[in-house]
């Protein structure tokens, strides 16, 4: 049976890749460390290393119980994982709010500048004067000595415990729609209450992601769990998709971040 059929066609190197890791963790009996992952495929190593495999332990951590970004560990059965397998650090830097503004995208920028990959970073948290990233442990030296200002703002990066993470306030409001499809601009039209010609501009401007990745066409299928962001909006995600209805229309259940 091919395994891709069961998979999106942009999603296969990333298949592939978990696949390896498997395979080598399986020949090997070493662990597998992976850099951060994204909500979207951390559920596709789950699904291709299976959550009750018999001979693998697969295990994620971001360094706190509602980070997003997580790095995996997959494992032999019997090998023990800790918070201490996944090599995470927590840099905390503080800035004059009163006289400065910086956002999430600016601390990226900062990063990205540096020739950091996206993929060593965990979750970002700014704002009323505080700056804090999860990173991997390997970095950890680097970007303390060399990240020493965004955008106007002098910073200086400490290492600190994880209990010291701020937990996201995040409040997701849940609804039901009926849509005629489940492409992503009949879709996004009924989540964001916007008109299907502006859904349509959005997405041909690259405004619309899809599980953290730029979408630019309309007729893009969406699947269960699939996390949607529309720049200016903000971020929803399909929850379920629940059957259609007798004339024919998809009935989904959905959520907005408010």
């Amino acid at each position: 049976m091919d395994i891709y059929q069961h998979f999106r066609k942009e999603e296969q190197p990333f298949i592939d890749q978990a696949l390896s890791w498997k395979e080598r963790v399986e020949q090997t009996f070493q662990p597998k460390l992976t850099d951060f992952l994204d909500p979207r495929e951390q559920q596709l190593v789950e699904m291709l290393v299976g959550l009750n495999n018999p001979e693998l332990k697969l295990d994620k951590h971001g360094g706190g119980s509602e980070t997003e970004r997580k790095r995996m560990v997959i494992a032999p059965f019997y090998e023990e994982i800790t918070d201490d397998s996944f090599e995470l650090t927590l840099l905390q830097a503080t800035y004059p709010a009163k006289f400065i503004t910086i956002e999430h995208r600016d601390v990226m920028g900062a990063f990205l500048s540096m020739g950091i990959k996206r993929r060593k970073l965990g979750d970002i948290y700014a704002a009323d004067g505080l700056i804090q990233i999860v990173l991997a442990d390997e970095i950890s030296s680097y970007v303390t000595a060399n990240l020493t200002g965004i955008k106007k703002a002098a910073v200086t990066f400490e290492e600190k415990p994880f209990a010291f993470l701020k937990k996201k306030q995040e409040r997701w409001v849940e609804a039901d729609k009926t849509v005629s499809s489940l492409r992503l601009d009949t879709v996004i039209k009924e989540i964001y209450h916007i008109s299907r010609k502006d859904a349509s501009t959005s997405i041909e401007k690259l405004q619309v992601k899809v599980n953290h990745k730029v979408v630019d066409d309309n007729k893009f299928q969406l699947q269960e769990g699939d996390m949607i962001s529309l720049r200016g909006k903000g971020r929803s995600k399909l929850i379920a998709i629940n059957g259609m209805t007798k004339k024919d229309k998809w009935k989904i259940s959905v959520a907005s971040l408010k």
